[in-house]
């Protein structure tokens, strides 16, 4: 009898073509994860009660608790109730399919013949254990920030930011109350094109954290059930269910970070320091 392996692989494994277009493992996953928040949405909004059963008052717990969290990060209630929804969201989508990710334990999946021999390929595989879901993520997430940002202080604003045409103008208008404006306002200048090297950085941190560590969980699991296949696994399991929540915790609450940031008028902050200073 042929043996059958089954090796993690950095690339998502195809499960079946659709018109000639190639569903993989981590696609699938990532489908069924958006099915299985969008039937518990349903059912929890049809469920809905002034008086909460026992699901309703987990989620008004689970949500009271996120939302305040995002208020430690914001310090606005206002601010928090505009960024929350597509926090909260994210949170909960990275987390289930860190959590699917978990399951082909079972051995659901499909036996294909490659160059080595019969190769087993499960049906779930975590859509964060794909680099492709992680940036498209870490893209939304940057780019998401940036359209918040115009939304909340405007266009001008925010490409000053990146471009400051405004820290250039200075040079004429106070050259002559302040000759140092010469020299500190280029320095600004070429502070904000490094922010857009920031952008992309903000990117690859995003995608390869939530990458990395959901990957390097699957491996250690392999592993583990590689070397003895029954107790000994299972604390490493649990191990990586806490890590699935601490991964989809830190990837949600960056988005808050940069959403807020985005957000903020550091003009009309800058101006309010300058009054007070001007106070005392």
């Amino acid at each position: 009898m042929e043996k059958i392996s089954h090796e993690i692989t950095l690339f998502a494994e195809p499960i079946f073509h659709f018109q000639g277009f190639a569903i993989t493992n981590a696609l699938f996953t990532s489908t069924f994860a958006v099915l299985i928040l969008i039937i518990l949405a349903v059912f929890l909004r049809l469920k809905l009660r002034e008086v909460p059963g026992k699901l309703q008052n987990i989620f008004e717990i689970v949500i009271d608790g996120a939302l305040s969290l995002c208020d430690q990060v914001t310090n606005s209630r206002a601010l928090s109730i505009q960024i929350f929804p597509i926090a909260i969201s994210v949170f909960f989508f990275i987390l289930m399919n860190n959590w699917l990710g978990l399951l082909p334990i079972g051995g659901l999946g499909i036996i294909e013949r490659g160059e080595e021999g019969l190769a087993f390929i499960p049906f779930l595989r975590g859509g964060t254990a794909d680099v492709n879901t992680t940036i498209a993520l870490a893209i939304m997430a940057v780019i998401g920030a940036n359209l918040f940002g115009i939304f909340s202080i405007g266009l001008w604003k925010t490409f000053n930011k990146y471009v400051n045409l405004k820290a250039l103008g200075e040079i004429f208008t106070k050259i002559r109350q302040e000759p140092t404006v010469i020299i500190v306002a280029p320095i600004t200048f070429f502070v904000g094109l490094i922010e857009i090297i920031g952008e992309f950085a903000k990117v690859a941190s995003l995608s390869f954290r939530l990458f990395g560590n959901v990957f390097a969980g699957e491996v250690l699991l392999a592993s583990m059930a590689a070397l003895v296949a029954y107790i000994v696994p299972i604390p490493f399991l649990f191990l990586e269910i806490l890590v699935g929540v601490i991964q989809a915790l830190i990837f949600s609450m960056l988005l808050v970070v940069y959403f807020t940031i985005s957000a903020t008028d550091h003009d009309a902050h800058e101006h309010n320091e300058d009054e007070k200073l001007v106070s005392v």
